[in-house]
């Protein structure tokens, strides 16, 4: 029976890990302390897998969060996310979870999405790119 128990629990933490890596990253037009952008201004999750691959989930409210030309600056941005991850997984996800500075910041990064319940609700509603 204790045998049984330890592979619920490792099948549980594999499982997990299966989305090992995450970064969420606000559209922050204006130069605000990270700290004080609403929870809202999320508009894309990074997910780096168990492999290094990444994959994007981007808000359905980006049109509206973004407007004008900075709406066709971020998904240029994106765009180029995408290209890259497919030669150089590993440094563009570091460079991502390391934004400061311009209209695309990062606000979190982690291990587990679940221990941060309000973006784990919040990508839920994410669409892939």
């Amino acid at each position: 029976m204790g045998s049984l128990t330890t592979m619920e629990k490792l099948s549980k933490g594999n499982a997990e890990q299966a989305q090992r890596r995450f970064c969420a990253l606000a559209y922050n037009p204006q130069p605000l302390s990270v700290r004080s952008l609403p929870i809202e201004s999320v508009i894309l999750f990074v997910f780096q897998d168990e492999c290094g691959s990444l994959c994007f989930s981007v808000s359905p409210e980006l049109g509206q969060i973004v407007r004008g030309e900075g709406l066709a600056y971020i998904e240029s941005l994106l765009k180029d996310f995408v290209e890259r991850a497919k030669t150089c997984p590993a440094e563009l996800f570091q460079q991502l979870c390391s934004l400061a500075v311009g209209p695309l910041v990062t606000v979190e990064v982690g291990t587990r999405l679940s221990e941060y319940p309000r973006l784990k609700e919040l990508s839920s509603q994410f669409t892939p790119f």
